[in-house]
């Protein structure tokens, strides 16, 4: 197989144009591979499969022939390192919850009601302490 790191630079290029279209060509890219057995890292192919979704193609060819939104792929690469993804799918949840591999959706559901649970916590915490709960250089008020 080939590197997908130019199919990740126009995925992230499609980003700046919204979520829907990059959404479109991030399907598009797994049917090509997966079903139609496309190489994703040809660069014709990967302007053919934007100009299917609707972006502008010669926008895509010129992103490729550049290294434009390299940076920003390779900021992902480093964040998915520092949250040990070895593998996909990979799902994180506010930062802070990693699921690795297919889950069914009650785990994901758990997850998401995980998160938000954390973060009203967090959102207590200040109201607590403004109430004179809490540590301060004289010790600790409960």
């Amino acid at each position: 197989p080939g590197n997908t790191f130019d199919a990740h630079r126009l995925l992230a290029w499609a980003a700046t144009v919204g979520q829907e279209p990059q959404d479109r060509l991030k399907e598009r890219l797994f049917l090509a591979y997966m079903t139609e057995g496309k190489l994703v890292w040809d660069h014709d192919t990967l302007v053919e499969l934007a100009g299917e979704v609707g972006l502008d193609g010669d926008q895509a060819r010129a992103i490729l022939a550049s290294d434009g939104y390299a940076d920003e792929v390779r900021a992902e690469e480093t964040l998915a390192g520092e949250l040990a993804v070895t593998g996909v799918p990979f799902f994180v949840v506010d930062r802070r919850i990693a699921l690795q591999g297919a889950q069914p959706p009650e785990l994901l559901r758990k997850a998401l009601d995980k998160a938000v649970e954390m973060r009203s916590k967090e959102a207590e915490a200040p109201a607590r302490a403004e109430a004179g709960d809490g540590c301060g250089p004289d010790g600790c008020a409960i």
